[in-house]
């Protein structure tokens, strides 16, 4: 056995937990494994190495024992080793999630099957009112000849022969023990000697379904809908995935939604932004009057509490904002433009009091252009 110091070889302090030493075994091992260094003596050894270390601090006897007492304290029989131990269960109990199972724990039985998604495109009336749809989704289900089984209408499937129903094998590979897939039945621990002639042998079939999804006031775009046991069925009888229905809104000729408020743009006459008035705007409840002040800039919000949506996961519904947007009038007789040009003399006359903006914008590029004289 090395007499190199356990932490030392794993790269940790003698207070790490076993999270921190199974993840420096892993890089240890990975790093130093056989297979990834042929003809290496010095990377199988540092592999052992490695491999003795993690046994010994990953059992809290071992571990305390080390601690006390170094080496001598958990040496058996003056050569050392694994104890009942070896370097595949060792191995398989850190790599198992990586390689397909490891500990001695076997793969056979029944597996679920996948998940599927739908993207559901709805309109932004339902997304805030909520909706029960129809949707049509094509997935592999269970073969109705055979339930599933996938032996022929009166037989079974059987035993495999060459894994004994674990669905794995174990080959020898010079000094390591490497875990496979049982090449006969591909894992699954069974065989089937007359198929069936519907699923040819597989249990699932393709088919295409149709489901009621309901979907709740408030959703928005990303988001998902779990239908339990509605994906795919799973192989040899395995229970059924899982179907997650995906929100998608459609863009809104009036409205567009932020969160749980909504904007809409108001367009708005020269004289009502001047003069003042109301109008009436729309929400997803109807119309309702929206009081425009005297002297209205194009840009500016008018919020309607309560208006907006109510999110799916709780909380106050949101508002509806109106961003006034003044039109320029068109297609003006010679009437219109002769009362236009009296306005424009008029609004002269009185200096630039009646255009704020437009006074502090020329300002600001006279001083601007004296900057660059400057």
């Amino acid at each position: 056995m090395s007499k190199r110091d356990c932490y030392e070889v794993l790269g940790v302090s003698n207070s790490a937990d076993e999270r921190e030493i199974k993840k420096a075994y892993r890089r240890e091992a990975m790093k130093h494994h056989p297979d990834r260094n042929p003809d290496d003596p010095a990377a199988e050894e540092k592999f052992k190495e490695a491999s003795e270390a993690y046994e010994i601090l990953m059992d809290p006897q071992k571990r305390s024992a080390y601690d006390q007492y170094g080496h001598a304290g958990v040496d058996s029989s003056g050569g050392g080793g694994f104890g009942s131990g070896s370097f595949s269960d060792v191995f398989g109990d850190v790599f198992g999630d990586i390689f397909g199972g490891g500990g001695g724990r076997s793969r056979g039985g029944p597996q679920r099957g996948s998940d599927l998604r739908y993207t559901l495109d709805i309109t932004l009336e339902n997304a805030v009112n909520g909706t029960t749809v129809e949707i049509r989704v094509p997935s592999l289900s269970v073969c109705d000849v055979c339930d599933g089984s996938g032996a022929k209408k009166g037989t079974s499937p059987t035993t495999c022969g060459t894994c004994g129903g674990l669905g794995q094998v174990r080959m020898q590979q010079g000094p390591f023990q490497v875990q496979q897939t049982c090449p006969t039945c591909r894992g699954s621990g069974k065989t089937i000697s007359d198929p069936c002639g519907v699923c040819h042998g597989q249990g699932r079939i393709e088919k295409t379904k149709t489901l009621s999804v309901k979907v709740p006031p408030g959703v928005d775009t990303g988001d998902r809908i779990r239908l339990s046991g509605e994906g795919e069925a799973g192989p040899e009888g395995g229970p059924s995935g899982d179907l997650f229905v995906q929100m998608s809104v459609k863009q809104h000729h009036l409205f567009e939604r932020d969160g749980k408020n909504l904007y809409c743009e108001v367009p708005i006459t020269f004289v009502e932004a001047a003069l003042g008035g109301d109008l009436e705007v729309p929400t997803l409840e109807g119309r309702v009057k929206l009081k425009i002040p005297a002297e209205t800039q194009t840009g500016k919000l008018f919020r309607l509490r309560g208006k907006g949506v109510k999110p799916v996961r709780g909380g106050s519904v949101g508002d509806l904002l109106c961003r006034a947007v003044v039109e320029t009038p068109v297609k003006l007789n010679k009437e219109q433009k002769a009362l236009l040009e009296q306005l424009r003399s008029s609004l002269g006359e009185g200096g630039h009091n009646q255009s704020p903006r437009q006074t502090s914008w020329f300002e600001g590029v006279k001083s601007f252009f004296d900057d660059m004289k400057a």
